[in-house]
């Protein structure tokens, strides 16, 4: 449940497990190309939510992206990820905040959230993550998200969550968005588990 207890859950799991994590990727790259397969601009402004220690981040600066954010509602796993980046993470926005209470103080043209979305339960967490999106979202912007398949766990990190199809994903952002893409992603983790990931990008009409 996000607040307090949630961010006290996170910043035990990044401090304990660090890259051993489930859904740790050394390269991410079904991210990357969903975000930018159809071309994105170098000063396109992007927003990685939940990233903890992704490498998202690092590969977005190699590509000469510069106008990246980063958000996690705790801050060990960003700080791994600024330990990583050294004298580039001055080029980053880095954002603590629990994204259900979060008021976006920028528009961004691409929102990638990777195993956020699939953890609020609650259906007024889920609403609450909505309204940030579309605060934080430009119309014709892109939504890249990821969470676990119909088929996929039914808990991570001892937490309950909610499984999505693509078109069940596409029910629950709403109105306004645009299916443009849905694959499954076969993850392995770092125990040698298989996971399977729903990604959908959509794109903001209105």
């Amino acid at each position: 449940m996000p607040g307090k207890k949630s961010g006290d859950h996170w910043e035990t799991v990044h401090a304990e497990k660090q890259d051993a994590v489930s859904w740790f990727q050394q390269a991410p790259e079904t991210s990357l190309e969903l975000l930018l397969q159809d071309g994105l601009a170098e000063d396109a402004a992007i927003i990685d939510v939940g990233a903890g220690a992704s490498r998202l981040v690092d590969s977005l600066l190699e590509k000469g992206y510069r106008n990246l954010a980063v958000l996690d509602i705790a801050d060990s796993g960003l700080a791994r990820a600024r330990e990583r980046l050294g004298a580039r993470a001055a080029e980053v926005d880095w954002i603590v905040a629990d994204i259900t209470a979060w008021k976006p103080e920028h528009l961004y043209d691409a929102w990638h959230d990777r195993a956020v979305f699939h953890f609020l339960v609650d259906g007024d967490d889920r609403e609450a993550y909505r309204r940030a999106l579309r605060a934080g979202l430009k119309v014709g912007g892109r939504l890249v998200m990821g969470t676990f398949a119909d088929d996929g766990p039914e808990k991570c990190s001892g937490l309950p969550v909610r499984r999505y199809s693509a078109q069940a994903l596409a029910r629950e952002i709403g109105e306004g968005f645009e299916m443009e893409h849905a694959r499954i992603e076969m993850h392995r983790t770092p125990t040698g588990n298989r996971q399977n990931f729903q990604f959908v990008v959509f794109k903001r009409i209105s």
